[in-house]
């Protein structure tokens, strides 16, 4: 069966920087009430979509973030599906620009799923890419029937992540049920996002993050493999099929020594990264995670934060360097 990519196609082209996520929330909503009159839609003061459809006592649950990094999308943006490709375009501009596909996939999998079966919920967060602010204030209750929670918030096209950082996402019974060999997957240490955060507001059942088939995220090269996001989606179906029951999760432990860490050590990693990059703008992340391990310990340093940091910390020096050159470049014009 070939998979229908129109809906992915319209989403890449509505641009929804973090914070600006209003035009997407809208689609979104009215998608829902054209195509699954049924369900119930909740949003939440900080902006993120709630969704419940059908009646049952327990739920499988979806979760994605709405926003996006790149700065901006040309009036003439198109979504351009070549094959087994799709990328951002503009015809005028002759470049190709960043689609969102992180996670404006997850969203597409998510509405799919909605579709398909009779029982399911989403939600969708604000500002993820900026610290996962919108999943940090997230209506907790809206959880607590859920079986599990799936995100679809990952690049490329194998990786399952069971932890982020110091936190397990989900249990050894969850992991052996969902199969996720047959679909050519492996489980991996993550970065930071939406279910991360849920965690550590107590999320009580197992979640993961998945590959779903998008690549080079956060960058105007970004492109999205379709057989990669299919084979997501039916992933992501066979789960929801065939794990009925409830898979309960809690890693207190975890929780405590995370936390208890960022107290004494991790308080001012962003801010210690930053500061490096800014005198040594040409350090590479391997050179960082030398530096850092060197400083505190090999045993004490986590990978994923540590990227994941490095990665903000260069992505804002790049943008206020951006800023101070177009600064320049007014007064020189003057």
């Amino acid at each position: 069966m070939t998979t229908d990519f129109s809906l992915l196609k319209k989403l890449f082209c509505i641009h929804s920087k973090s914070g600006r996520e209003g035009k997407i929330r809208k689609f979104i909503w009215n998608w829902i009430k054209q195509n699954v009159p049924g369900a119930k839609i909740v949003c939440d003061k900080p902006g993120n979509l709630y969704v419940t459809k059908g009646k049952s006592e327990t739920y499988p649950c979806i979760v994605a973030h709405m926003d996006q990094v790149q700065e901006r999308h040309s009036k003439d943006f198109i979504a351009y599906e070549a094959e087994d490709i799709i990328i951002g375009f503009s015809p005028k501009r002759k470049e190709q620009q960043g689609l969102g596909a992180d996670d404006k996939v997850g969203l597409w999998i998510g509405l799919m799923c909605l579709q398909k079966f009779d029982c399911l919920k989403l939600a969708f967060f604000v500002e993820e890419e900026v610290g996962c602010r919108g999943s940090d204030k997230a209506d907790m209750d809206f959880f607590n029937d859920c079986r599990f929670v799936i995100e679809p918030d990952r690049r490329e096209h194998e990786d399952l992540i069971t932890q982020i950082g110091w936190t397990s996402l989900c249990s050894d019974d969850f992991l052996k049920e969902i199969g996720y060999k047959k679909f050519g997957y492996k489980e991996t240490d993550g970065m930071m996002t939406d279910i991360e955060t849920l965690k550590d507001n107590g999320l009580a059942v197992s979640c993961i993050n998945l590959s779903c088939g998008y690549y080079k995220p956060h960058t105007d090269q970004e492109f999205v493999y379709k057989p990669a996001v299919s084979n997501c989606l039916a992933f992501v179906e066979h789960i929801i099929e065939t794990c009925t029951k409830v898979y309960p999760h809690v890693d207190d432990t975890a929780y405590l020594e995370r936390h208890n860490y960022y107290d004494t050590v991790y308080d001012d990693l962003y801010s210690e990264i930053y500061d490096l990059l800014t005198n040594n703008p040409s350090m590479s992340f391997g050179e960082v995670e030398a530096m850092f391990k060197d400083w505190y310990g090999s045993d004490k340093i986590n990978k994923g934060d540590l990227e994941n940091n490095y990665e903000l910390a260069r992505e804002d020096i790049l943008f206020w360097q951006e800023q101070e050159n177009k600064k320049t470049t007014k007064v020189l014009t003057k």
